[in-house]
């Protein structure tokens, strides 16, 4: 199960307004907070104090802390390596180390005896820090990986080496994460951040829901925090859905179908989800076929013209034919073959490439702006949910 999390910024926000953030956010399923404890300014007495003010109120919620620290930080608060006392006291549940100590005092930091996880820095190279411990047989829950966020606007990772870099990542089998933006009035982060907060640069200006998707949807990542404060609650809305569970099978309009043929049901935990604008004449019997049967997927078989689900066709529904002016659908249209190919009728494709208008297939609507990336990061079997951009 994917999740994500939130970070908040203590020293420029009251712990009242952060207090009724963290609420919002545990309602809407977040599982992390995260802060920056090297960026804060005080004495040290005062940023203990901020820090176990912000780790209660995110237990209060339900909500693990994830506090950002370096090794000259950790020097001045009087924490090293092989003691870590009082990030314990402090109530931080994930140390993540900016910039690692070296692999042998790191393997010291991830067996301390508090229990507290050790994130490194996956923005970088830490490869060989991650066969190193799996040498040494750390164990899964006592590590995690956390992308950098980037202030600047035109300085976020790449999306190539995004991939390549969780593709080696993911190997060790340690928990992976990066950051993405929000977009609500006055989001604001560490050094005066306001142009968002995500890991990959060409997620800056997105939708917080398909920053998180494309993220998500890229094969090897387990979470999503919000860089910035503070998200809106139509943005936690929207990642709720992004982060809900797909349907059982056992609920599908298809069960039966299924095992009539003598098919195994299939088993899957999660899915990948498209948006779709709809057209406003589309039928009920249309939407029925797009967003009520499930699972949609694409068996692999399919040329590069479509994306082609089979699923709708095998309730054998009445498509009459609907006039569509154009001649030509075009890469993103979302189609639904009709009763002139009875045999197909009910089929849901999303055209890649442009296809001829010939009378079988009805236009229901388009992906939603940006989708098109989303749709090259579903794999053939991938399951695929419907969501209705309004």
């Amino acid at each position: 199960m994917k999740g994500f999390g939130v970070s908040v910024y203590p020293d420029m926000d009251s712990m009242d307004r952060i207090q009724s953030y963290l609420h919002l956010a545990s309602t809407y399923g977040c599982q992390y907070v995260f802060s920056s404890m090297f960026s804060v300014q005080g004495t040290k007495q005062e940023i203990i104090d901020y820090f176990k003010e912000l780790c209660d109120c995110a237990h209060e919620n339900g909500i693990k802390t994830v506090l950002d620290l370096n090794p000259p930080f950790l020097k001045k608060m009087g924490v090293s390596y092989d003691d870590v006392s009082l990030m314990q006291k402090i109530g931080c549940d994930v140390m993540r180390m900016d910039i690692p100590y070296g692999r042998e005092k790191d393997l010291v930091l991830v067996q301390n005896p508090y229990g507290i996880s050790i994130m490194f820095n996956a923005s970088g190279n830490i490869i060989p820090e991650l066969a190193y411990f799996k040498e040494h047989n750390v164990p899964e829950d006592r590590v995690m990986l956390g992308h950098n966020f980037y202030p600047q606007p035109y300085t976020g990772l790449k999306w190539k080496y995004f991939l390549q870099n969780n593709a080696a990542i993911r190997k060790y089998g340690y928990p992976l994460q990066c950051f993405i933006s929000s977009h609500a009035p006055d989001a604001h982060g560490v050094w005066d951040a306001v142009y968002g907060l995500p890991t990959v640069e060409k997620m800056r200006k997105l939708p917080i829901d398909l920053q998180a998707r494309e993220c998500l949807a890229s094969g090897n990542m387990d979470m999503v925090w919000i860089g910035n404060a503070f998200a809106s609650e139509e943005e936690f809305r929207s990642l709720q859905e992004v982060m809900a569970a797909p349907r059982p099978i056992s609920e599908s309009p298809l069960k039966k179908v299924l095992e009539s043929y003598g098919f195994p049901l299939p088993q899957y935990s999660e899915d990948k989800k498209l948006r779709i604008i709809m057209d406003s004449d589309v039928t009920a019997q249309e939407r029925y076929q797009v967003f009520d049967l499930y699972p949609q997927s694409d068996m692999g078989d399919s040329s590069e013209w479509i994306w082609r689900s089979r699923a709708g066709r095998m309730l054998k529904p009445d498509i009459p034919a609907r006039t569509y002016e154009k001649k030509m659908f075009a890469p993103g249209d979302v189609l639904v073959v009709n009763n002139n190919y009875a045999h197909y009728a009910g089929e849901v494709q999303i055209v890649r490439l442009p296809i001829e208008n010939d009378g079988i297939r009805n236009h229901v609507g388009k992906l939603a702006e940006g989708e098109m990336d989303m749709l090259d990061l579903i794999q053939d079997g991938d399951v695929v949910t419907f969501l209705e951009k309004k």
